[in-house]
């Protein structure tokens, strides 16, 4: 996923100074527009001066926040928490648990409060091209959190074959769980169906 670069959530500790406050705001009231303007007239139609007027931000602000439209809804605080809490899993816990626990605690963070503007953002991600695809490049961050994850629990390099493949099975049985969640017209908790695709790989991919 697309990191942000300033986050409350991966910025514990000192209460954050006005200027850092502000720059939340900001980026909010830019989110919250843009997806006020997808909801009415569809992705493709909203150009981003539409979305600077609806923040009450000129163009060159959102572009400071956003460097393109696709980052408006891929742009997340995902993969520090990620880090973050594969940092805290127990030593002695065997690699796929720790990353499994990591990640299922991750999304629930970043799903957790099951807002309207996160139900969209994974129906634009799936209904998008340019964002699938774009959402596809951004995994590249997590994947190498993981595969550096596992190295270290293991004693193999990042690199190695197996960890990329475990890495990248875990990614994509993320991926789809979220898309068939919203396939099924986003009912129930989008966890339960991260824990059903993850079951699948534990088993060993039978069906």
């Amino acid at each position: 996923m697309t990191p942000a670069r300033t986050s409350p959530a991966a910025q514990p500790g000192p209460r954050l100074g006005l200027r850092e406050r502000k720059k939340i705001k900001t980026r909010q009231a830019i989110r919250t527009a843009a997806y006020r303007l997808f909801e009415e007239q569809g992705y493709d139609a909203t150009p981003v001066d539409q979305i600077a007027h609806a923040a009450d931000v000129s163009p060159s602000t959102v572009f400071r926040y956003f460097p393109t439209k696709e980052d408006i809804v891929l742009t997340d605080e995902y993969d520090p928490l990620l880090e973050s809490l594969l940092h805290e899993r127990p030593a002695d816990e065997p690699p796929l648990t720790a990353v499994r626990q990591a990640i299922v605690e991750g999304l629930r963070h970043v799903l957790g409060e099951d807002s309207p503007e996160m139900r969209m953002r994974i129906r634009l991600i799936r209904d998008v091209p340019a964002l699938r695809a774009r959402s596809g490049e951004g995994m590249a961050g997590s994947a190498g959190i993981i595969c550096r994850a596992l190295a270290g629990r293991t004693g193999r390099r990042a690199d190695d074959l197996e960890v990329r493949v475990v890495t990248t099975a875990v990614l994509a049985a993320m991926q789809e769980a979220l898309m068939t969640w919203v396939d099924e017209g986003q009912h129930g908790d989008p966890l339960t169906y991260l824990e059903r695709a993850l079951d699948v790989l534990e088993r060993g991919l039978t069906l």
